[in-house]
């Protein structure tokens, strides 16, 4: 800072002065006014901003409501999974944390209700991998998602499981893909939506097996078990968590899922991977965002606390029956995996069906 207060013209600029008698008072200089006010201006705005560039709020935030944004259908388990989260902050923070449910368009309303938002900390969104990564390349997005996000902390998610009814009698992934190669384009698998990381999974599975298996997208995961139970659709390619309570029931067959290992819950199904397509592996996240420029102080508050209650055993044990993996990042490994995901998948979703119709 003190290079820059070098810089700025001040006493030695002005004319030398030349002293009156003393008893007269000096003529009041304008110019030196209006030049020392400028200089104070600056040396208060450099004072306000750290080092680093960033932004910085009061010690302390919150001194009032949080409004977490959860974009996606009230009752599922990403509304369940924010709820949970933002009751631990609530205890931690000592103010309310409130969840505004803006569903629609896959994430993209409540997602662009926050990017206009203030960015002081006080409006959050629960971000994911299909509202930030996916979206802007399957649909016409108002935002970057990246550029227009302040990515706070990715808090995880379930894999994603190919799943068959008893309309198609096939015990294990190998069966399957024999199936689909014995008659290229008979099987149908359903997902909950165009573009969703379902079919994504699924273009994955077509391109690595080389087989021949046609889309179907659904509005919802609800429809999809009801037509995979009624044997109406022979497969899906959905969350763990949107089926564990068919699979229990043993109404549904789980053949492979794209966990990094088995799953304490469900034991018997195998991985992708250990089936023989490691491309595969990878998790249906969720995260917590706000606008681009919010504050470094409260980025890493929250990130701390965020951390903290998701590795509390109350938050594990409710996720435990849908095979939630927990991720533990702090705010740099936070935005390297936004960017790592975003490159991951926003090529797969150019190139399959939902991206071509864009």
């Amino acid at each position: 800072m003190s290079r820059l207060v070098s810089e700025v013209p001040l006493l030695a600029h002005l004319p030398p002065t030349q002293p009156d008698k003393l008893t007269t008072m000096p003529k009041f200089n304008s110019s030196l006014a209006r030049r020392c006010g400028v200089v104070a201006a600056a040396l208060l705005c450099l004072a306000c901003v750290p080092a680093h560039g960033q932004p910085t709020a009061g010690s302390d935030w919150p001194n009032k409501p949080v409004r977490i944004v959860s974009p996606f259908t009230p009752g599922g388990s990403s509304e369940r999974l924010s709820r949970l989260l933002a009751q631990k902050l609530q205890e931690h923070f000592k103010q309310s944390f409130v969840i505004d449910s803006r569903p629609g368009a896959g994430g993209v309303i409540g997602s662009e209700l926050v990017v206009r938002s203030a960015p002081d900390g006080y409006t959050l969104l629960l971000s994911s991998l299909a509202s930030q990564v996916i979206a802007p390349v399957v649909q016409k997005t108002p935002y970057d998602g990246l550029r227009d996000f302040t990515h706070v902390s990715v808090l995880g998610g379930p894999p994603t499981l190919l799943v068959v009814g008893p309309g198609l009698e096939v015990k294990d992934i190998k069966e399957f893909v024999a199936r689909a190669k014995a008659k290229p384009g008979s099987i149908t698998y359903g997902t909950p939506g165009n573009g969703t990381h379902g079919h994504l999974i699924g273009e994955l599975l077509r391109k690595h097996a080389n087989i021949e298996i046609t889309h179907v997208p659904y509005k919802g995961a609800g429809p999809v078990n009801t037509d995979l139970i009624g044997g109406h659709l022979p497969a899906a390619s959905i969350t763990l968590s949107s089926v564990a309570p068919q699979l229990k029931a043993g109404k549904l067959r789980g053949l492979a899922s794209t966990a990094a290992r088995r799953t304490a819950e469900f034991p018997d199904i195998p991985t992708y991977a250990e089936s023989g397509y490691p491309e595969l592996t990878a998790i249906t996240w969720f995260g917590i965002s706000g606008p681009a420029g919010m504050p470094a102080n409260v980025v890493a508050a929250l990130n701390r606390e965020i951390r903290r209650a998701m590795q509390s055993a109350e938050i594990r044990e409710a996720l435990r029956p849908e095979g939630f993996e927990i991720l533990d990042l702090d705010p740099a490994q936070t935005l390297d995996y936004f960017r790592r995901e975003t490159e991951r998948w926003q090529p797969v979703a150019r190139s399959s069906s939902a991206g071509k119709s864009q």
